[in-house]
């Protein structure tokens, strides 16, 4: 299982993890965008999901793939996945997803 990101991940200085924050909520990102805004690199990704920086790599490319797959690599990040309907009425959080337990 994959170690949790805060645990392995360098600290950066309180300015530059709001510049993170700012640009990620300003718009929605591509997977690789994402792991690049947080300043990681595909091997440092790797090292904490436990697989090849290939892996990585494939992962970034994919259009579709299972919940729990993007799931840890969300977590690897130091993040939380959490899936959304939306609709003219409102959004609606899944929770069908949220407490898989892995074997």
């Amino acid at each position: 299982m994959a170690q949790k990101w805060s645990d392995v991940r360098r600290k950066h200085a309180p300015e530059v993890e709001e510049r993170i924050r700012q640009k990620v909520a300003a718009k929605g990102m591509t997977l690789n965008q994402l792991r690049q805004a947080r300043q990681l690199t595909q091997v440092n990704l790797a090292e904490t999901l436990k697989i090849n920086q290939g892996a990585v790599s494939m992962m970034e490319k994919r259009t579709d793939m299972y919940v729990s797959t993007l799931r840890n690599y969300i977590e690897a990040m130091g993040g939380e996945l959490k899936i959304t309907a939306e609709f003219p009425e409102g959004a609606i959080q899944i929770e069908q997803f949220e407490n898989v337990v892995e074997a």
